[in-house]
């Protein structure tokens, strides 16, 4: 947790800089997100009821787990939502241009204010915005009604939640301006004594005739010191006009995954002398490359991608998460030495990039899971009974190019951002393209079996690609151009990898070598991996593979297996962002810091000692007296010793270990297990299990519990159940109840499960390895909060949160 907490410390400093750290969509604008009215339904529907909210909202996971929905979106219903807000524009609007900014809504939004249709967006990840002026009633009371139809509920591989689930903003910009998606920051050369920077930009007139116009580009240093400054001046003629600026940069401060230095743009927008538009980001200067025979470079430095996939959801609350989730996840990531994420496979709430910016890591921005054929969402669990081809592919032809050019327009200027992915998976072997090629050879993801002529053939994915490659290059030529391919052997066969600037395999190592000397121009990465030593060695061991995309970081809604099972359980951590065994041996073979964990599994007759298998280890010393147990442990000091009960069983050496993993055959005797890790011959890290006796208490600790400044704010809260000498209770299942006083509420609580169809709603929920995580949300008034944990039998706990 001492990172953790250091990285929450660091981020609150660095927002008491004089810098503005809003999304960069939205300058000019303020939350827009309290005071939402919500209905469940059609609104023709009698007997219409709404209730007040604030967004960003899930109406999905608010609603039973039921088999009658689909696992492939975690058995939980989609459906139709209305949202409708009223508010009275200021009259310091006038003369300004107003609109109205989602971040994202699932799915097929349509809006109107005042009962004019503004338009419809069919992909639910997609940021858009609408210009509300000419609509507006001055003086008087306006409503915008927002309709999303979620009827396809089967529409997914994984969930997607429903409604308005990120934030909204509504936004006033002169008439005069430039828009924040419009300004491209870049910098064609990079070194540590000198860097170019180049910034485009276009100047947008809405306005009949020519305008005078100033455009002042400041370049701030973190510290708040100005870097340098440039103005250019134009008749700004009706529309948009395209502005320049270049300037060289000496000693600059580069953005890496370890120090990730950050600057303050400002444009600044004057007519007559006073400034009328500022648009504020924050970038970073550093340079990118891949090298198809020695992997990626940041800065000129050669590194390898330790990476992870990632999801939306967090367990309990669906898709509606807000940034100080992000934030506890990623830092235990960062723990782990995770330095890359793989936002698969949509684009992902405009705050996750600013903290990938703030954080450091080297980020895969994906923006399909389909083209223009849909694939298999399995209902009754993965490759079960008949599945759903409802999906995003109704839309493709009408939406791709824009849908994809907004995500690149959104996120371009973040220096995390280091490559733009086309699309996962559009290749996978029969789901739904075919062809010759897949009766020979392997391949180790396939629908079916072998060439099935009845499905698609696969030649238009070539086609496709290099279209889909041409709209990210005529907006963004400073990153290439990727997608995840499953079935290389048959998108060899119709160009695919040809369109791209470097190519994913996923799950396929074993090609690696002999596509690397077959196509020896292609620089090729792991875009998805398992979590076995072998795929980890064939990057660690070959210079041309640069990446591993583990699947995946956090376990996620979806993608499920049969009824009960609601989630998959593929993360390193859990839905409530506890770590697993898994976590810690990954954490071994990619962390820097010197780390030793230990857990334990049964020994059965014929078993292979050294089997990978650190999902069936469990980090507990309560079993049968006599029980035989191997005790595993995950370190990266180059020593292990294990104690029981003080008694010395010995070293061991990682490097010599099977699967860099020491391990001691032991009979089970209550009391304490000791590992030390040695780094010459010190000793630099340890960790103990305990036999714990019966539940007795809880024990709550929270990540925040003083909060200043207006809005919202969000503790989470880990509970636990102990025994009376405070030793976790591993296999405690307790049911634990929250009560609340004060201005603030509880969000949900999440034990990690995969199964549980307990209501996410109730202030009641079991515990799952004798721990819960809990998620209250202040409403921004001051005063005290007193959060309450209870079980039967149990001693209870509080924490206490403050808000000034």
């Amino acid at each position: 947790m001492k990172l953790y907490k250091y990285l929450i410390y660091a981020a609150f400093l660095f927002m008491q800089m004089p810098v503005k750290l809003h999304a960069q969509a939205i300058d000019g604008g303020r939350l827009f997100n309290d005071n939402w009215q919500f209905h469940l339904g059609d609104t023709t529907a009698t007997n219409n009821k709404w209730r007040t909210l604030s967004l960003p909202h899930d109406w999905s996971i608010e609603q039973p787990f039921s088999e009658e929905w689909a696992s492939a979106t975690a058995y939980l219903p989609g459906g139709i939502g209305w949202y409708q807000k009223t508010f009275t524009p200021e009259t310091k609007w006038r003369g300004q241009k107003v609109s109205i900014y989602f971040d994202g809504v699932y799915k097929n939004s349509e809006v109107w204010i005042n009962g004019h249709y503004l338009g419809k967006r069919p992909n639910g990840f997609i940021a858009f915005e609408y210009d509300i002026t000419p609509y507006l009633l001055w003086g008087k009371a306006n409503t915008i009604k927002v309709k999303a139809d979620h009827t396809e509920f089967a529409d997914s591989r994984w969930y997607t939640g429903s409604g308005i689930y990120r934030n909204v903003y509504l936004i006033t910009r002169d008439v005069v301006n430039i828009h924040p998606w419009d300004v491209a920051f870049s910098t064609p050369e990079v070194n540590s004594s000198k860097a170019t920077i180049l910034v485009n930009a276009d100047v947008t007139n809405t306005l009949a005739a020519n305008q005078p116009v100033t455009v002042k580009l400041n370049l701030f240093k973190k510290a708040g010191g100005l870097a340098f400054s440039k103005t250019v001046t134009l008749n700004a003629k009706p529309g948009k006009n395209p502005i320049v600026f270049q300037q060289a940069l000496t000693s600059p401060q580069l953005w890496s995954v370890d120090h990730p230095e950050l600057y303050h743009m400002q444009l600044q927008v004057m007519r007559n002398g006073k400034t009328v538009n500022q648009v504020n980001q924050m970038v970073g200067i550093r340079s990118i490359r891949f090298d198809k025979d020695n992997g990626f470079f940041l800065n000129g430095t050669t590194m390898k991608l330790k990476g992870v996939c990632i999801h939306d959801d967090a367990g309990a609350l669906g898709v509606a998460v807000s940034r100080e989730v992000w934030v506890r996840r990623l830092a235990i990531l960062k723990e782990a030495g995770v330095n890359s994420l793989r936002l698969s496979h949509n684009p992902h709430a405009g705050y996750l990039y600013d903290l990938c910016d703030e954080m450091g890591f080297l980020v895969m921005d994906e923006a399909f899971d389909e083209w223009e054929l849909g694939k298999n969402k399995w209902v009754k669990g993965w490759n079960e009974g008949t599945p759903s081809k409802d999906g995003y592919h109704e839309y493709f032809k009408e939406w791709a190019h824009r849908d994809l050019a907004d995500m690149v327009k959104r996120s371009r200027n973040h220096p995390s951002i280091i490559m733009w992915s086309i699309g996962n998976e559009i290749d996978y072997p029969n789901d739904p393209y075919t062809h010759e090629v897949l009766n020979t050879g392997r391949n180790p993801q396939i629908y079916g079996r072998g060439y099935m002529a009845n499905h698609p053939s696969a030649t238009a994915l070539g086609r496709i690609a290099a279209d889909l490659v041409k709209v990210v290059k005529e907006i963004d030529l400073t990153r290439p151009v990727t997608a995840a391919l499953a079935g290389v052997v048959m998108s060899n066969e119709v160009g695919y990898p040809d369109a791209l600037d470097v190519v994913g395999y996923n799950y396929q190592e074993y090609r690696y070598a002999d596509d690397h000397k077959k196509y020896p121009n292609r620089v090729i990465y792991g875009s998805e991996n398992g979590m076995a030593l072998k795929a980890w060695n064939a990057v660690d061991s070959n210079k041309y593979i640069s990446a591993q995309y583990l699947w995946t970081g956090i376990d996620y809604l979806g993608e499920a297996g049969k009824w009960p099972q609601r989630s998959n359980g593929a993360g390193l951590m859990d839905l409530a962002g506890f770590k697993k065994p898994e976590y810690f041996y990954r954490q071994s073979l990619w962390a820097e810091k010197p780390m030793v964990y230990v857990a334990a599994r049964e020994l059965k007759q014929n078993q292979d000692n050294g089997i990978w298998s650190h999902r069936s280890v469990l980090p507990t010393w309560n079993w049968e007296t006599g029980s035989r147990l191997r005790l595993e442990c995950f370190t990266n000091c180059p020593e292990a010793e294990l104690f029981i009960n003080g008694k010395s069983l010995g070293k061991q050496l990682r490097d010599t270990a099977a699967n860099h993993m020491p391990a001691w055959n032991v009979s089970y005797e209550p009391g304490e297990v000791l590992v030390k890790g040695y780094k010459n011959g010190k000793i630099a890290a340890t960790y103990v299990l305990k036999t714990a006796g019966e539940a007795a208490a809880l024990k709550a600790v929270a990540d925040n519990i003083t909060f200043q400044g207006p809005g919202k704010h969000l503790s989470q809260i880990e509970v636990t159940v102990t025994d009376k000498n405070g030793v976790p209770v591993y296999a405690a299942e307790n049911e634990i109840a929250v009560a609340i006083t004060g201005k603030a509420r509880l969000l949900g609580m999440e034990n990690g499960s995969t199964t549980s169809h307990e209501n996410y709603q109730s202030p009641k929920h079991k515990a799952l390895h004798g721990k819960i995580l809990l998620y209250v949300e202040t409403n921004g008034q001051p005063g005290p909060v007193v959060v309450k944990c209870s079980s039967a039998g149990l001693k209870p706990c509080e924490v206490n949160i403050s808000v000034k």
